[in-house]
């Protein structure tokens, strides 16, 4: 699915350019509830895989292979961050080290969510993982739960179960609600699972249905119609609605939004997926986006926070930051994916598992 890859740029670009110039796309976070919903997409269709092929789902591959993708990368760009600390006098990079050892704990999202503040001096110099974190906890747990109820129940019955499991962060999000409560909706793995489980859920409909099933033609369908005003809805949030801010949008938005964008994401991700033809999907299919977000959205999504920080630190400001910004970002995740990611991406295949550009799954960006 060439496609997914493309979108994964443009989620990227999105949070860059949100983190820059929040006043160009002040709903710019919304790329990390696109991101979401990919990689529970795309997670769930391998394990499905798997177990179709196999009767099993093997835990410790599939954790060995997250391992392999997620971590060396992070833990590169962490300590070159803690370096940086020691090595200048960088006014937004001071306690770094400690927000390096909570991100490669995975942890950063719940040291937020707890906090009494947004953006606590603890995780601040590297406050953008803390959708790794979400993510990272989603894979610990998903693979164990789709398996029991992949052995237990029947189809129907687990697709009931998951979409269930979808509604459920909504009611928990309603009854946390509170103007004081936005960082702890917004950063908790129980309060954003429902954004990853759309995704899965879509991929356990996608696997039921066989190329005969006169269902599949009518999701075919609906897909294509869906897509492409999903695609616009979602535009007009990244550019209208300030997500990140307490607003006249808020009491809705940290309720039944964040399922209602997941939703949204599932319409763009089924019709890149059924209908190829369609106008979104040729467009996020062209070569140069569909490569960068195959092969370096994990690295921009790494590297962009700790580059802009330096940048700014060093006196760029506003345009000149942003192109900056949008230039050396994608070096960095090249050298990333050259000297790192590629030689690990290598490894960490197996003829199990042939490799295709959906697998190499890139974590959400983060705001």
């Amino acid at each position: 699915m060439v496609g997914l890859d493309g979108l994964r740029t443009v989620a990227v670009v999105l949070v860059i350019v949100y983190h820059v110039r929040p006043d160009l796309v002040p709903g710019g976070s919304v790329g990390v509830d696109v991101f979401f919903t990919i990689s529970g997409f795309v997670i769930t269709r391998l394990l499905v895989a798997e177990y179709a092929r196999t009767g099993r789902i093997g835990l410790w591959t599939f954790y060995r292979r997250r391992w392999l993708r997620l971590m060396p990368a992070l833990l590169v760009m962490c300590a070159v961050a803690a370096l940086l600390s020691l090595a200048f006098p960088l006014p937004l990079f001071r306690g770094t080290w400690v927000a390096a050892v909570l991100a490669a704990g995975s942890v950063v999202n719940l040291v937020r969510a707890g906090a009494p503040a947004t953006a606590t001096d603890l995780t601040a110099p590297l406050g953008h993982t803390w959708s790794l974190g979400v993510e990272e906890q989603f894979y610990l747990a998903w693979p164990l739960l789709l398996l029991v109820l992949l052995r237990r129940a029947t189809p129907r019955t687990v697709l009931r179960g998951v979409g269930v499991l979808c509604v459920l962060p909504v009611l928990w999000r309603t009854v946390l609600w509170d103007p004081a409560a936005l960082h702890r909706i917004y950063n908790g793995p129980d309060t954003r699972a429902d954004q990853l489980l759309v995704g899965a859920l879509l991929a356990l409909v996608l696997a039921r249905l066989r190329a005969d099933d006169p269902r599949l033609a009518l999701l075919r369908r609906w897909a294509g119609r869906l897509c492409p005003p999903a695609v616009v809805l979602l535009a007009l949030i990244a550019w209208r609605i300030p997500i990140t801010e307490h607003n006249g949008w808020s009491p809705l938005w940290y309720t039944v939004g964040f399922l209602a964008t997941a939703v949204l994401s599932a319409c763009v991700v089924a019709g890149l997926r059924l209908c190829p033809r369609s106008w979104p999907s040729r467009l996020l299919s062209l070569s140069a986006p569909a490569w960068v977000g195959r092969n370096l959205s994990y690295g921009m999504y790494l590297w962009h926070y700790p580059v802009i920080r330096l940048l700014h630190d060093l006196g760029a400001r506003d345009g000149r930051l942003l192109a900056l910004g949008l230039v050396l970002t994608p070096a960095a995740a090249l050298a990333s994916y050259a000297l790192l990611e590629r030689p690990l991406l290598r490894r960490r295949r197996t003829p199990a598992v042939p490799p295709q550009p959906a697998d190499a799954v890139a974590p959400a960006p983060a705001a």
